[in-house]
């Protein structure tokens, strides 16, 4: 495989039409990046002079945050905008939002919204580029390049693992963003959940789909926890939550099914006792907290190479 030395696109919208050069890349450079988060002062100069503008439609705290850590620590000025409180409740649509954010010539816009597809409509109108931070229950491409980050930074690769993805698959934008990474980098995804959080015909995505947890977990590398997605479900797909642990939550026990270097992972935020046992959370085994801060190191890395078009080669303490 041929490192890219840079993005093809403007805009991160999703990690379908990611090549595995350009996962790569981008791995690679969050991995340089990532020891600017452990010096005394937490600052290059990389994005002097750049606006990136931050609108979240929908509640984040780690997303956010790691965005805007990811700018300050880049030297980037940054303008965060929050739907409550500006013209969005008067009426304003959000093409006359974005463009009149755009008439102040920012260089690059991170949007979340509910809406499937927002981020490629804002792509398609707007000179700056774009990354998508969440767009209902589509896409999270920043989430699944730090998920893939921490895997590579455990095992030293992504090739032929068995990875595990259970939960609400049905509603989370993270497991398709994962599925499509991790299928391309060679990893092997088996993805569980109940028949009514199963989308039909998803092993045309390239994975093993099943409703058997305790038999997806054999000889599992990594297991990824998804969020009971209520938010979106609108009316309840299973019995209960009580129910719904006893089949599908992730304990010690089950955990013993898995590979004994295996590791857990979870996108936050935590339903402790529906998903997952506090004692598997928070666990040597758990790369959560990892996950946290790869993040900022991802979305720097996201954020270098759209806005300069080539590759990291170092900058000054």
């Amino acid at each position: 495989m041929t490192a890219a030395s840079s993005l093809r696109s403007k805009d991160l919208l999703g990690t379908e039409n990611l090549s595995a050069e350009e996962i790569g890349l981008i791995l690679d450079t969050a991995e340089s990046m990532r020891p600017i988060g452990e010096r005394a002062i937490k600052k290059v100069p990389a994005l002097r002079g750049r606006m990136v503008v931050n609108l979240f439609f929908e509640s984040s705290t780690r997303t956010r945050f790691s965005f805007e850590t990811a700018e300050k620590w880049l030297s980037a000025d940054a303008l965060s905008f929050a739907a409550k409180g500006s013209s969005v409740e008067k009426g304003e649509s959000l093409l006359d939002t974005a463009r009149n954010l755009q008439a102040m010539a920012p260089d690059l816009i991170v949007i979340r919204h509910s809406c499937p597809g927002v981020p490629h409509f804002l792509a398609r109108n707007l000179r700056a580029g774009v990354v998508n931070a969440g767009d209902g229950a589509h896409e999270h491409p920043t989430q699944a390049l730090l998920d893939a980050l921490t895997i590579r930074r455990r095992f030293g690769r992504l090739e032929a693992l068995r990875v595990v993805i259970a939960g609400d698959i049905t509603h989370s934008r993270v497991a398709r963003s994962n599925i499509w990474l991790l299928t391309r980098m060679g990893a092997s995804v088996v993805v569980c959940a109940p028949p009514t959080l199963l989308p039909p015909r998803i092993e045309e995505m390239g994975v093993e789909a099943t409703n058997d947890f305790d038999g997806a977990l054999a000889g599992a590398d990594v297991v990824m926890m998804l969020r009971m997605q209520l938010e979106r479900q609108g009316t309840s797909f299973f019995p209960s939550t009580r129910e719904y642990f006893k089949r599908y939550g992730l304990t010690a026990a089950r955990l013993a099914l898995a590979r004994p270097e295996a590791v857990v992972m979870h996108p936050g935020p935590m339903n402790r006792g529906v998903e997952i046992s506090s004692d598997v959370a928070d666990s040597p085994r758990s790369l959560i907290l990892e996950q946290v801060s790869n993040g900022v190191a991802v979305r720097m890395a996201v954020l270098y190479l759209l806005l300069t078009g080539h590759s990291w080669d170092g900058e000054p303490a």
